[in-house]
């Protein structure tokens, strides 16, 4: 059973929240975006700080023991273990949205990575703990991920399900514009205390202060969402069943077929999306001459274009429809991984190529990726059905990239890196297939035709 409806209304941030909608009246979908878009980025932000540490801090500080390159597949195997807390996390704070409601269950996962970042920030290196270190960075890092699991809060679907249906690419497209912009204030955080500061300085205090960062954005974030979770729209879906939770198990055994086409059709963007955000900036540390704050500017540069590109990705869909954005996009990231890794070794033009070209594509692919199958679930099992599926493609085509990109290219060199990616693409187009005949056969019973994919 589910709880009713009047749990999901349970903290006094929420009651502040139903305050400041009571005193502004009803949310336009404008609104809403603007609420999901800070939401996202403040999770997004989160994320880029601690990627971006895997590859200048960690490895020194954390890992001065060993040489580079391990310390750096440390970092990232650190790094990845985030992605195995998101399914718990999914787990858990599913058990609390059901017995407490979603505003108990949003405010603790929001604080929890709050917390866990700003801990983050305050790591003893090495030097003044030794092994520990390690072991308390892999704790809180755990803790993120568990707490990004638990933060599902079912706000595109909310923006989704209140869009035109000739603007649903458009608005899908929205709530992937928080990850340019935390990659933006985060890679910009970084190159200026990196310039700012010597090797010395920075190591010991100036990459702390990007994590402090976190923890104002994420209070933001959160009263942002609870609004939105407050809002008339968001309970009468509710009532509804729409954005409902139901026992994950129970989902899983119900909507297994559509949870594995919704984990695979996004692996050609996901896969990309850590290959031109993370991998470049550890590749060019460790096997070039180029200078961190340049690439780190570049970085930024390249999220600005993949805004435009994201931009341009929901008005395309609302003209051809998002399967056709998805399947072009996984074909041309096909071709890019034929060529493009190879550009990283080229000087600071053909890494430029390869970060814009990669960004471009990736905005195309991306802003569309969020919810491809979200129509084929039952209507009483879309929230949780969503969360799982959103959770375990990260896990399966974006956890373990960086580390499983630059194992292959220190081994093998830059084009295996190419092979890697080509196998997301393959996944993508395979499902987008498989996906498209089982809907035609499933659309009398649901009376929706997903094959269309808006």
């Amino acid at each position: 059973m589910t709880a009713p409806a009047t749990a999901s209304s349970s903290t006094p941030l929420e009651r502040d929240a139903r305050l400041v909608n009571a005193r502004h009246g009803s949310i336009a979908p404008g609104d809403i975006a603007i609420g999901v878009i800070i939401g996202r980025m403040g999770e997004f932000f989160d994320f880029f700080v601690y990627a971006i540490a895997s590859v200048l801090v960690f490895p020194a500080l954390v890992f001065p023991y060993v040489d580079a390159l391990t310390g750096t597949l440390y970092s990232f195997a650190l790094f990845s273990v985030a992605f195995v807390g998101r399914p718990i996390g999914t787990l858990l704070f599913m058990a609390i949205d059901q017995r407490h409601g979603r505003g108990v269950k949003l405010t603790i996962a929001m604080f929890l990575l709050g917390g866990s970042t700003m801990a983050i920030a305050l790591l003893p290196g090495y030097a003044q703990v030794g092994m520990a270190s390690a072991w308390i960075l892999g704790f809180f890092r755990l803790c993120q991920g568990i707490a990004l699991g638990g933060a599902w809060d079912g706000l595109p679907s909310l923006l989704s399900l209140n869009a035109p249906e000739d603007r649903r690419g458009w608005y899908v497209m929205i709530p992937q514009l928080g990850a340019p912009l935390g990659l933006l204030l985060a890679s910009g955080l970084f190159a200026y205390f990196l310039g700012l500061l010597n090797s010395d300085d920075f190591l010991s205090w100036g990459w702390r202060y990007p994590f402090f960062v976190a923890l104002a954005i994420n209070v933001v974030a959160l009263f942002a969402r609870l609004r939105l979770v407050a809002t008339p729209e968001f309970e009468r879906l509710f009532e509804s069943r729409e954005l409902q939770p139901s026992p994950p198990f129970r989902t899983l055994v119900s909507e297994w077929r559509t949870i594995v086409l919704g984990a695979f059709a996004p692996l050609a963007s996901f896969a990309l999306f850590h290959l031109v955000t993370v991998f470049p900036l550890s590749w060019v540390g460790l096997y070039t001459e180029g200078d961190p704050v340049y690439f780190l500017v570049l970085e930024a540069a390249g999220a600005v274009v993949f805004i435009m590109a994201l931009l341009a990705s929901g008005f395309v869909a609302d003209r051809v429809g998002r399967r056709a954005v998805l399947g072009v996009s996984a074909a041309l990231i096909g071709a890019y991984s034929g060529f493009a890794p190879q550009l990283l070794d080229a000087g600071p033009f053909g890494e430029a190529m390869y970060m814009i070209g990669g960004f471009v594509l990736l905005g195309l692919a991306f802003g569309q990726s969020s919810g491809v199958v979200n129509n084929n679930f039952s209507p009483m099992n879309r929230y949780t059905g969503a969360a799982i599926v959103a959770n375990s493609a990260w896990f399966i085509g974006a956890g373990f990239a960086p580390l499983v990109a630059l194992l292959l290219a220190s081994r093998l060199g830059l084009w295996s890196v190419g092979l890697y990616l080509l196998s997301g693409v393959i996944c993508t187009l395979a499902t987008l297939a498989i996906n498209k005949d089982w809907a035609k056969r499933v659309s009398p019973s649901t009376g929706v035709n997903a094959a269309q994919g808006r």
